[in-house]
């Protein structure tokens, strides 16, 4: 998941409940306000490109630079008065943006220019077609009244989207447990887990859940641990999210947009809320297919376990069963496999094929990063700096964060911190990541050991940071990952492909005790394997998608979430919804993706047609990489992402390697 900075365009200082704004905030906004003001003053015969729309990108990254870290404390640092601050700031960063948005003199004074007919190319021609129909999206045409009224909204919104991220990051929900009830949990997991008296506290970060619904044979425990897992955030975060739902409603209608979804996608790939309905509705039957197949093998698989011809299978049952058929059908055992995936061999062989692919070299810098200027916030923190190969010009920094703890973001996702910006103040600006990710943390005894499907997710997030960190693109606006939302996510999706290759992981993947490479028998196991279950998977992925348009298309916003998810579970899967659950409480894409989910299956589409070219030509070939980096990576947003693709491809996009990766047939 790639997770934007709060102002990613241009376009009032707030207070979170305990927590003052920075002053540092308070000063940028104060800068920036002075800066706006320059802008303005340009004498009308002076106005140009430079001073008044490259003015605004350059502004645009200032802030970034002035703002970006203390707002993404919130979601990372140990101590509660930094991520209080860190709202704060955002909500005070996003209120600033939603006023200079509304600031008619601002807007004549780019109008101004606009009004020149100004003979642009490339960069700058998108540029300023971008804000003049971001001016447009924020209302400026419309009555002040309205425009008072928007601004009142959009301000609920930002402070209720903080509201809701909160309230899952802080969800300190724990489960207690018997040793009976935890039977088949690896040893290592429930050594580690709190303990009062006998029991143990189970909590719901990613790998002790995980663990628990992939190796508990105890039912009841995994039924348990998913009805409090789709409870989490709770009752307020569903008041939350439908107060969300109604502003974002009145918001888009107060534009003239018919619903949230075509306000929002009306600037991605899709369009409109039509073309979302049309993909979901043409995938739908050709998954169902699948999902049926493996309903029946994962029933029957759970039937020949517990010996009754008439057992159920329950979806708390799906991560259980699908290990057994893994050891049982394919030889592959998940935890024998994690042997072969330590964390720091993991990183090295991350390292080593895309430096080697993308002619780049990445250097640990975390014992120079405060001498640098840059907070390492917790022990566990690195920071790299990526380097050309060739011209040895610093690319890019990004922080790792790998390790669950306490109030911590809870899920996988890169932040993109600082945007690139070519020739600020006489030399590049440099682009700033942060990779969060939250796997079992190493032992005294035991390095941190990761499942195949915890590389995948590494591997996927790192190819969000190198498409953030080898942009090279002129403006901020369109730096790396600053592209059309449902497009996003194709780069690192594509990237997961690269953990099922045997050249690739003959690289890295060695025994932890042994050194010993992966077993090749192991491995064609896990290549068989690799498509069981991707039907009901991928019907999970409509059932996310697809209760996303439902809230975000309702009419007014008005909608009982719950019954609607529940209803779409229903709808979208084989499986019954579980009574008294909450999955939309802690969905935190609704805050960020609002509208725009469906964008994972879409660009997953164009993910897998991308990868066919690394599969003919090799997936550790330099010239293969050098290509997609010119052609895909450094471009960013600064082109349509269809003539992107086209161009890269060299033809019209094609479905035909999505439904291959699905194990699916069209």
């Amino acid at each position: 998941m790639f997770r934007p900075f709060a102002i990613t365009s241009l376009i009032a200082l707030a207070m979170v409940v305990g927590a003052q704004v920075p002053p540092k905030v308070e000063a940028a906004i104060m800068k920036a306000n002075a800066d706006i003001a320059k802008i303005i003053a340009v004498p009308k015969a002076q106005r140009n490109f430079d001073n008044t729309i490259g003015a605004m990108d350059a502004l645009d990254v200032w802030m970034d630079n002035e703002t970006s870290m203390i707002i993404f404390m919130q979601h990372v640092s140990p101590d509660a008065k930094s991520r209080d601050e860190g709202r704060a700031a955002e909500e005070a960063v996003v209120n600033w943006g939603i006023e200079v948005g509304k600031r008619e003199d601002l807007y004549k004074a780019i109008k101004e220019y606009a009004d020149t007919k100004p003979k642009l190319e490339g960069e700058q021609k998108r540029l300023l077609d971008f804000i003049m129909r971001d001016y447009r999206r924020s209302g400026i045409s419309l009555p002040k009244d309205k425009r008072d009224k928007l601004k009142e909204l959009e301000t609920e919104i930002s402070k209720l989207g903080i509201e809701f991220e909160r309230n899952i990051a802080e969800d300190g929900s724990k489960l207690p447990l018997s040793l009976l009830e935890l039977k088949g949990v690896p040893d290592d997991v429930v050594k580690r887990l709190p303990k009062v008296g006998e029991l143990v506290l189970a909590g719901f970060d990613g790998p002790t859940y995980g663990a628990i619904m992939d190796y508990c044979e105890v039912e009841a425990t995994r039924q348990k641990m998913q009805w409090m897992y789709r409870r989490r955030g709770g009752a307020k975060n569903v008041a939350v999210l439908e107060k969300m739902l109604k502003a974002r409603a009145e918001a888009s209608k107060l534009l003239g947009y018919a619903n949230t979804v075509d306000y929002e996608i009306e600037v991605r790939m899709a369009k409109n809320s039509k073309t979302v309905a049309k993909f979901y509705e043409d995938l739908l039957p050709i998954v169902r297919k699948k999902a049926l197949q493996d309903f029946n093998e994962f029933q029957e698989s759970k039937r020949t376990h517990l010996g009754d011809a008439n057992a159920t299978f329950n979806p708390w049952d799906y991560s259980f069963y699908k290990n057994r058929l893994k050891r049982e059908k394919y030889a592959v055992d998940t935890q024998k496999v994690s042997e072969y995936f330590p964390m720091d061999a993991v990183v090295k062989g991350l390292f080593s094929i895309t430096q080697s692919l993308y002619g780049i070299d990445m250097v640990d810098i975390t014992a120079q990063a405060k001498q640098k200027g840059f907070p390492i916030w917790h022990e566990d923190v690195k920071l790299y700096e990526l380097y050309d190969k060739q011209t040895k010009n610093l690319l890019g920094r990004m922080y790792t964060d790998l390790y669950p703890r306490e109030n911590k973001y809870t899920h996988a996702a890169c932040w993109g911190l600082q945007p690139r910006r070519k020739a600020l103040a006489g030399k590049d600006q440099v682009p700033l990541a942060a990779l969060v990710c939250n796997f079992t943390k190493p032992t005294a005894d035991k390095p941190s050991l990761l499942e195949h499907d915890e590389v995948e997710t590494f591997f996927h997030e790192f190819g969000h940071g190198l498409h953030h960190m080898l942009a090279d693109s002129t403006y901020a606006r369109f730096s790396g990952t600053r592209v059309a939302r449902d497009f996003v996510e194709a780069p690192s999706q594509m990237m997961e492909n690269w953990i099922w290759d045997p050249a690739v992981l003959r690289t890295f993947a060695k025994h932890y005790q042994t050194g010993d490479s992966l077993p090749d028998a192991m491995l064609e196991g896990m290549k068989s394997a690799r498509t069981l279950g991707s039907g009901i998977e991928t019907e999970g992925q409509f059932f996310l998608g697809k209760m996303d348009q439902i809230f975000h298309t309702a009419p007014n916003g008005s909608i009982d979430t719950t019954k609607a998810a529940l209803a779409a579970y229903e709808e979208c899967t084989l499986f019954k919804a579980t009574p008294n659950t909450m999955p939309q409480a802690a969905f935190g894409h609704l805050n960020g993706y609002q509208g725009a989910y469906y964008g994972y299956l879409w660009s997953l589409v164009y993910a897998q047609d991308m990868f066919q070219r690394f599969e003919e030509q090799g997936l550790l070939n330099p010239e293969a990489g050098a290509y997609y980096r010119k052609k895909v990576l450094a471009r960013g947003g600064s082109m349509d992402e269809m003539d992107m693709l086209r161009d890269y491809l060299g033809r019209e996009p094609r479905m035909d390697a999505f439904l291959k990766h699905l194990g699916l047939k069209g």
